[in-house]
């Protein structure tokens, strides 16, 4: 997988040699001498990644990594650190800026490869639900971005899957400062919890007594209930090769022993806002997709989403043949609620005159907000009478409990008027069942409202 990797270093000649390592691995390369402009081609949507250098004069590498992450334009874009520092600290103080991970100078071009193509799939994936999540704006919902940056990666559930109770209880110890820690020392057991159990991260020992922990990455990285799961893996001095393996199939992150407390502690955090920042953006474009065929006040579909699925449901071949019923509703005298209780008392009305004629429908039923005080109520595999019996079962309901308004101050008694029409084996489209359902609705009115009236025959 390509991407487009921004290098930021003040020295021209580490910016070179990146630029030539990364272009024979067929990755495009931009350069920045400076953090500002780093963070103007950020902003700008110009990379994938960027390959941040610590020491640099003004704004260092921590102050722009900072920036980055902490603004919801850019908190997406995956930054690895890459400095001469090698301690502990130095690591740690790169992962409280929000650095995805850190390299250290003189860069081994495995590492770099390998960190360079993780991040880049993962930001592919993060890129996808931006822009679907971004649609949530035009909604009302919020910035989503903004919500997903905001996230603090605390309080997580945790799993760790370690076998030699020492080192299990110390890591445990740290990380239950912030996070719920489940042990399991056996990976099949492990597996299992894994996959019911709900947990935002695992951590792996890759040196499990009698069994290849790199083996159980594989197998969580496989199964759909656990193939969203940030895996750290946990590793010895003589496991690099197999680190870069687990790496290049998609564990997110690894830790070396003797493990830094801290810097679990960072690590931990970092992959736990990554899920959540990827869940809120999920999330977001759900959200917006929901709204798109919900009626904003009643909760029901909209006519879009009638007109959708109507249309399906008489394209589908043979559909000519197979009972389908349309009842329109209009609630009586509705103007006069309006007039005489304020707007906001019938706004209530129609989400309780919604909610009622929801419980009494069925699941495969699709009832939609048609326009005003009118919904409309499809029922799939209904002849006439069984569709008469559904609409007198909704107008006795609705007539029978008065509708409280106002906080439960007042109540109003409301009625309702009901057309029923059944498709025809000749009707091309559902306009001309829906016609005949309004026609049928009018004569109900007509009659003195309240009442249910079928089709003309």
């Amino acid at each position: 997988m390509s991407a487009r990797v921004l290098i930021v270093d003040d020295l021209f000649p580490n910016v070179k040699l990146l630029e030539t390592k990364l272009g024979l691995e067929y990755f495009d390369t931009l350069a920045a001498m400076n953090g500002r402009d780093a963070i103007a081609i950020c902003e700008k949507g110009l990379c994938d990644l960027v390959l941040l250098d610590v020491m640099m004069p003004g704004m260092d590498g921590f102050e722009v990594c900072r920036h980055l992450k902490s603004n919801p334009v850019t908190a997406h874009i995956p930054v690895v650190m890459v400095t001469a520092l090698d301690q502990p600290s130095d690591r740690l103080r790169g992962l409280d800026a929000g650095a995805d991970d850190f390299l250290t100078k003189p860069v081994d071009d495995t590492a770099l490869f390998t960190r360079v193509r993780s991040l880049v799939r993962l930001k592919a994936v993060t890129d996808e639900l931006r822009q679907r999540a971004l649609a949530s704006r035009e909604f009302g919902i919020g910035d989503p971005l903004a919500l997903a940056a905001a996230e603090t990666g605390l309080d997580a559930r945790i799993l760790l899957i370690e076998d030699r109770p020492g080192s299990a209880e110390r890591l445990a110890g740290a990380l239950r400062q912030h996070h719920a820690v489940t042990i399991e020392p056996d990976p099949q057991a492990a597996l299992v919890l894994a996959a019911e159990g709900g947990f935002d991260l695992a951590l792996v020992s890759l040196d499990l007594d009698g069994f290849d922990g790199l083996r159980l990455c594989s197998q969580l990285r496989s199964l759909d209930r656990t193939r969203a799961m940030p895996l750290i893996m946990l590793a010895e001095e003589h496991d690099r090769a197999r680190v870069v393996r687990g790496l290049d199939f998609g564990v997110h992150d690894f830790l070396m022993r003797p493990v830094d407390r801290n810097e679990l502690l960072a690590r931990a955090r970092t992959q736990v806002k990554r899920r959540r920042f990827t869940e809120a953006l999920r999330g977001a474009m759900q959200a917006s997709l929901q709204m798109a065929v919900t009626d904003a006040l009643t909760g029901l579909h909209n006519r879009r989403y009638l007109d959708n699925h109507l249309g399906a449901l008489f394209a589908q071949p043979g559909a000519r043949h197979s009972a389908l019923a349309a009842l329109i509703l209009d609630i009586d005298h509705f103007k006069r609620i309006n007039d005489g209780y304020g707007h906001e008392a019938g706004d209530e009305v129609l989400r309780g005159f919604a909610d009622r004629v929801r419980q009494h429908t069925r699941p495969v039923d699709i009832v939609a907000r048609y326009g005003g005080e009118e919904v409309v109520v499809i029922l799939p595999e209904a002849g006439l009478a069984e569709a008469q019996v559904i609409a007198e079962r909704i107008r006795e309901r609705v007539e029978a409990v008065p509708f409280s308004v106002q906080r439960a101050t007042r109540s109003i008694g409301v009625t309702v008027s009901i057309g029923v029409a059944v498709r025809h084996a000749d009707d091309a489209d559902p306009s001309a069942m829906l016609r005949r359902a309004d026609l049928a609705l009018y004569r109900a009115k007509a009659a003195g409202r309240n009442r249910v009236e079928p089709q003309a025959a």
